[in-house]
């Protein structure tokens, strides 16, 4: 699966961005779509996730202020992120995670980065 991430930029402390990431090749064994970011001299975190079936995970940080969405259709997630801090400037990473028939296993595919910079 292949992953095209946009959306990231500047923005004040408060504001608003939105994410999105389309999905590209197998994509009908993808079973869950996510959201991760990695802070300078930090582990990558997940963010949120999204299943196939629309099922939803929140970072505790981020539950009330960001809201993941997917669209099968466009194999495209999003994620709209509300009332940024500057704790929220990261790297954002989007994630599939696609099932392997061959090995009955799950492997997971990572677009490449988009950068959200929020200032005070």
């Amino acid at each position: 699966v292949q992953l095209q991430a946009s959306g990231g930029g500047l923005v004040q402390a408060g504001g608003s961005l939105r994410l999105s990431c389309v999905a590209s090749g197998s994509t009908f064994s993808i079973t869950a779509l996510g959201w991760y970011r990695q802070a300078p001299g930090k582990q990558r975190e997940l963010v949120a996730t999204i299943s196939r079936g629309g099922g939803t995970n929140y970072l505790d940080s981020v539950k009330g202020r960001f809201t993941i969405s997917r669209d099968n259709a466009k194999n495209t997630v999003y994620l709209q992120m509300n009332s940024l801090k500057p704790e929220d400037t990261a790297v954002y990473y989007c994630a599939a995670d696609y099932w392997v028939v061959a090995t009955t296993t799950v492997g997971r595919d990572w677009g490449q980065g988009t950068q959200v910079t929020v200032v005070a």
